[in-house]
């Protein structure tokens, strides 16, 4: 390991491991590296640091990422230990601690008989055996399980055998969009394939809704065992089937039909079989083109159905428009196939830079009805920045746990965990409940549909079978209504008005000047704690944050719960708790009090959203949610806004965190400086009024935002005429 990674584990700083190597004649001497960057033996430096009373800072897939990284390429260790992750999920914490703690020899034996337990749905296991050079590491995977949940540690094996294969471009399906795309299946669905499962995380959406047969696909065996164990750990009951092959030139399951298929299929691939391929029966709705591999994955999901059944596809928004691929777009919407289109704001879901789409398919039934119309519903427009009802812009530095699951054949080297903090937040519940509120209005009652402007339109078939037939919800949903009343909306304009002035003159009390005075003539100084140090102190607590996939030992189904749920993005954005199950922390039962400091665990670079917040009333009794370091101080030793202050300085931040584009703060190498009580209320009173002026910008803003738009739209819709008389300097 290198001296970095001692200063993480440790939670030091770099300098101060420097200092350990020239102060103790004890501290372990490079085993490998060069005289610049010298390597060390981890469980060496690991003695050293207990023997003087240092914890590890480092969180658990940290340690396990390191273990396996000490092993060197070529181990094969991390494929290995998938059966010992699914077997450990079955010990409780206590008999996962005493596993750990037993000899070398002996815990290897254990751990061989513990793999073993794993059932004959994982591809390829075969009954596997650890070396002596494996006992490292099999300790950092039980601390893993026991400690983050043995989807964390699944996660982290899949990373460094993808990376030990040179894999490319394999992301998984963010867990706010997979939940929507298999609540977009009918309730009684109970037979799914994914034949692009990636790490799986459509299939245990699947589970969660109720699925108790499933079926994947993958074309990577790391894939499959990925898919396979982390089903055993969320649906332990269901029954499974998972494969590892080429799904369009090899199906492994060309007799199975299925009530419906969930699938994140890989993009612009353009060796997909299209000549060997050419006169395959599934392709009922035509030929694929060479450049259109999407459309022969539609194809494969609809031969894959019972009639009557349906497909929900992510898929890239070119599918939509691009002229080769019109002439099978065509026939899908003929035979009434394509039943809706549903478009997802950029950087929701990998490749980030795009805004993706969710394709809802039907298998047409024998004599069944006539289709006249296809839903489309515009999700991006609902994101776009000052439109109103959006997102917080500020949700998009937030990361997501979730990532995409069918694999890329772009973005050579890119990994799982990579893709999972890249992905930004969303606000899923709600763009879920837009999309699935419109979707169950369309198939109640499709003739009826009332079309809802700026978000949803049912548009007649023969309105899409044109010289281009384009699918792009943009294209077809209306942004304004046609039946506006101009009294309604002239009165809302006097309303908004109102209400801004008065936010406006609420902005100016909290921004004036309080009396700020210089601290003298240079800066102040004083000496520091770290936030590891307070709490061994007992003047804090930390809960650290939680990650998607980590719910507990067994994989239980996300709890339904009636508290709100306090998410990260809400910390970004300042909002009231807006979480939902999805969110929740591993701890289900962990709640918020009044006085908690809470710090986002992971932010985008260069990001100006709060990084931390001191919960009020509103947040007490809210679930805490994932991403999210709770630090409970002790009202006696620490004032809680001088605490969060502090914490979110954007150096203090940036000097605590790894990554670049992303970071991920490590909460224990946050720095305080040691001040009085009554002089930490102080500077306390001073962050409260910061944070009120932060608020009260937000407010301003989006009340602007709101005017503006809803002004622009009186005025083009006809529906407002301009002041009368000369123009003056303000609307």
């Amino acid at each position: 390991m290198t001296a970095a990674e001692i200063s993480r584990i440790a939670g030091v700083t770099r300098a101060t491991v420097s200092n350990w190597r020239r102060r103790h004649d004890d501290f372990p001497a490079p085993s490998a590296g060069t005289e610049s960057s010298p390597l060390y033996d981890l469980p060496a430096v690991q003695a050293w640091l207990r023997g003087r009373g240092h914890t590890s800072t480092a969180s658990p897939t940290e340690e396990l990422r390191t273990a396996l990284r000490l092993l060197g390429p070529g181990s094969g260790v991390a494929a290995r230990l998938f059966p010992l992750a699914a077997g450990a999920s079955r010990r409780t914490p206590e008999e996962l601690a005493e596993l750990a703690a037993l000899p070398d020899d002996r815990l290897i034996a254990r751990a061989a008989k513990t793999a073993g337990e794993l059932p004959a749905a994982v591809p390829e296991a075969e009954p596997v055996r650890y070396g002596p050079d494996d006992a490292d590491a099999v300790r950092a995977l039980l601390g893993c399980v026991r400690e983050a949940g043995p989807q964390a540690a699944v996660d982290v094996l899949a990373e460094r055998e993808l990376d030990e294969g040179a894999a490319s471009g394999v992301y998984q399906t963010p867990e706010g969009l997979a939940v929507l795309m298999a609540r977009l299946l009918p309730a009684d669905t109970s037979r799914v394939l994914d034949p692009a499962c990636g790490s799986g995380t459509l299939l245990a959406a699947a589970a969660r809704q109720g699925a108790r047969e499933l079926f994947g696909q993958d074309s990577l065996p790391v894939q499959g065992r990925r898919t396979a164990v982390r089903l055993l750990l969320t649906a332990p009951e269901a029954e499974t089937a998972i494969r590892v092959g080429d799904s369009l030139r090899a199906d492994a399951f060309p007799d199975v039909t299925v009530d419906a298929v969930l699938c994140n299929p890989p993009f612009a691939d353009r060796d997909w079989g299209h000549d060997e391929l050419a006169y395959d029966p599934r392709w009922a709705y035509g030929l694929p083109p060479r450049l259109e591999s999407e459309l022969a994955w539609v194809q494969h999901a609809l031969a894959h159905l019972e009639p009557g059944g349906h497909a929900v596809m992510l898929l890239p928004p070119a599918l939509a428009f691009r002229s080769s691929g019109r002439r099978v777009r065509a026939e899908l919407i003929r035979a009434g196939a394509l039943r809706a289109v549903v478009s997802l704001p950029a950087r929701a879901a990998y490749p980030l830079h795009i805004g993706l789409q969710i394709w809802v398919l039907q298998r047409p039934e024998p004599g069944g009805t006539d289709r006249t119309t296809v839903l489309f519903v515009d999700g991006e427009g609902e994101q776009r920045d000052g439109a109103p009802g959006t997102a917080s812009a500020a949700d998009a530095a937030t990361a997501d746990a979730g990532t995409r699951g069918g694999s890329r054949p772009r973005r050579s080297g890119s990994s799982p965990s990579a893709a999972s903090s890249s992905a930004v937040s969303f606000d899923w519940a709600g763009l879920t409940d837009r999309v699935l509120g419109q979707w169950d209005a369309f198939t109640t009652a499709p003739d009826t549909y009332a079309d809802e402007p700026g978000v949803a339109r049912a548009v007649p078939l023969v309105n899409l079978l044109d010289d281009v037939v384009d699918v792009t919800p943009a294209r077809h949903v209306r942004a304004t209504a046609a039946d506006i009343d101009p009294s309604t909306l002239a009165r809302r304009v006097d309303d908004l008005h109102k209400q801004l002035a008065e936010q406006v003159t609420a902005l100016a009390a909290s921004s004036a000047s309080g009396g700020w005075q210089p601290s003298g003539a240079s800066a102040r100084e004083w000496r520091t704690a770290t936030v590891s140090d307070l709490a061994r102190g007992g003047a804090l607590t930390v809960l650290r944050a939680a990650t998607p996939g980590t719910r507990g030992s067994k994989g239980s189904d996300a709890p339904a719960v009636e508290r709100p749920v306090l998410a990260a993005r809400d910390i970004a954005a300042g909002n009231p708790p807006s979480g939902t199950a999805v969110d929740i922390h591993t701890d289900a039962t962990q709640t918020v009090v009044a006085g908690d400091v809470l710090v986002r665990a992971v932010a985008g670079g260069g990001d100006a959203a709060a990084m931390t917040r001191v919960a009020d009333d509103r947040d007490a009794g809210a679930l805490l949610g994932q991403h999210i370091h709770l630090l409970r101080p002790d009202p006696a030793r620490l004032d809680p806004w001088f605490l969060a202050g502090f914490l979110g300085a954007e150096d203090n931040i940036a000097s605590a965190s790894t990554g670049s584009s992303l970071v991920h703060v490590t909460p224990g190498r946050l720095r305080v400086p040691l001040l009085p009580l009554e002089e930490q209320r102080r500077y306390g009173e001073a962050f409260r009024r910061v944070h009120e002026l932060c608020a009260a910008v937000r407010r301003t803003v989006a009340l602007a935002a709101d005017t503006a738009a809803t002004l622009t739209t009186g005025l083009t819709a006809g529906v407002l005429l301009p002041p009368a008389g000369p123009a003056g300097p303000s609307v």
